[in-house]
């Protein structure tokens, strides 16, 4: 799919996506920032603020009014807020085009947030955390990201503490925003039955006249480890829940395809390694994934599985020594063709719609990547061979990068150390 790319005056970005056989259209506004921008003291406020951006604007004052005006044009319509950045979204019919692109940008550019709504919205927040916690499946991914990068910024959780969130005011708003909602950090992204000239058209007349302003920049993650570690959050539960991962590379890194396909092997899909391990074989686990992770300045590749909790650390066992057999042997052909297939095959059923073309192409810019279409992305997959995936298992499956996070039945860490190796 083809797109443009235009800049403004003042430094905000836009990429069009013209679908003209798709009947919808998405808008997406996009801003660089996210937990990895805030203090310590501050902690969950991107999160916090992408909530109450949906509270009120001077045109649309309350949060019905907002979501009123979307339903009746039958729109879809939500936001998320990442370590990096910060979304919001509405996709409609395409004729609704200029009317979604005007509440969108309302949202981003009028929000008042009201103090009374501040303090309702604190008590959701604060269950949304709860309801978070209390879905071991999901929390242990905070737990691992603890475990990785400790008291700094990748570690923090993206919706922040308890006593962060009822401490916050609207003057913690009002001044967060203004320095990081600038026109800098800004990418609008429109998919779908659109003419280019419609966007540009309500581009300027929206975002044209706001003032440059500097782009506030993030602490560099430190992403340093001298020995295995693991980290046990004690649940009572039947199951535990548990992260395995190592340190990879930043988005930016050539690595990036091979390692993508070396997930692919091990837990891309009913046919992978692990899962015919764990699942099939062994019957220790419902779900057992692979992914590698990446971010402006660290990465993280990691497999995770619910499992029985007599048994984790026979799982453990079983995940390493996949991981290590990826050292010593090389991939067959069948299998790399087979992980290639699944990767390219479920990139292009993925971008089916207006919203996934908005994501494909605004997420690869915020993350100041060279964009890159699907077509090029194939054709760095297919490129990958079994020695370039050896190659990569060597260098990240060592003893001192293994990180083990569980959410399960157990209070010591010191119980699971001495599984963390090759």
């Amino acid at each position: 799919m083809q797109y443009t790319k235009t800049k403004l005056k003042n430094g905000l970005r836009v990429i069009t996506v013209p679908m003209k056989d798709n009947p919808t259209v998405t808008v997406l506004v996009l801003v660089e920032t996210g937990s990895k921008y805030e203090t310590k003291a501050k902690n969950g406020i991107s999160h916090f603020l992408e909530h109450m951006c949906f509270k009120g604007t001077e045109m649309r004052p309350s949060a019905h009014a907002i979501s009123a005006e979307l339903d009746g044009l039958g729109s879809q319509s939500n936001a998320f807020t990442g370590q990096e950045y910060t979304g919001y979204y509405a996709k409609s019919d395409a004729k609704h085009f200029k009317q979604i692109f005007d509440v969108v940008s309302d949202i981003y550019l009028n929000s008042t947030f009201p103090e009374g709504e501040i303090e309702k919205e604190k008590g959701v927040i604060v269950e949304e955390i709860n309801m978070y916690e209390d879905m071991p499946q999901r929390h242990v991914q905070d737990v691992f990201m603890e475990l990785l990068y400790g008291n700094q910024p990748a570690g923090w959780n993206i919706a922040g503490t308890r006593e962060n969130v009822r401490a916050m005011t609207r003057k913690d708003f009002v001044e967060y925003k203004k320095a990081h909602y600038v026109p800098k950090a800004t990418t609008v992204i429109v998919s779908g039955k659109v003419k280019e000239a419609d966007v540009q058209k309500e581009i300027a007349r929206v975002f044209g006249g706001l003032k440059s302003a500097a782009k506030s920049s993030k602490v560099i993650t430190k992403d340093i480890q001298k020995k295995p570690a693991v980290l046990v959050s004690h649940k009572k539960s039947d199951q535990t829940h548990l992260v395995l991962g190592v340190r990879s590379f930043n988005t930016h890194d050539k690595r990036n395809a091979a390692l993508t396909v070396l997930s692919t092997v091990l837990g891309g899909g009913m046919s992978s390694r692990l899962f015919i391990k764990l699942r099939e074989e062994l019957g220790v686990a419902y779900y057992v994934r692979a992914m590698n992770d990446t971010y402006s300045d660290h990465g993280v590749f990691q497999i995770s599985a619910g499992v029985s909790n007599d048994r984790v650390k026979e799982v453990v066992r079983e995940i390493l020594a996949e991981c290590a057999r990826l050292k010593t042997e090389l991939v067959s052909k069948e299998e790399l063709i087979k992980a290639k297939e699944y990767l390219v095959g479920n990139m292009k059923l993925e971008l089916e719609s207006s919203d996934a073309w908005a994501q494909f192409y605004g997420g690869q810019e915020v993350m100041r990547k060279k964009i890159l279409g699907p077509d090029e992305i194939e054709v760095k997959i297919r490129k990958v061979t079994a020695k370039n995936i050896q190659t990569i298992a060597k260098e990240i499956f060592v003893n001192k990068n293994l990180n083990l996070a569980l959410i399960g039945p157990f209070t010591d860490s010191n119980e699971f150390a001495p599984e963390l190796h090759f």
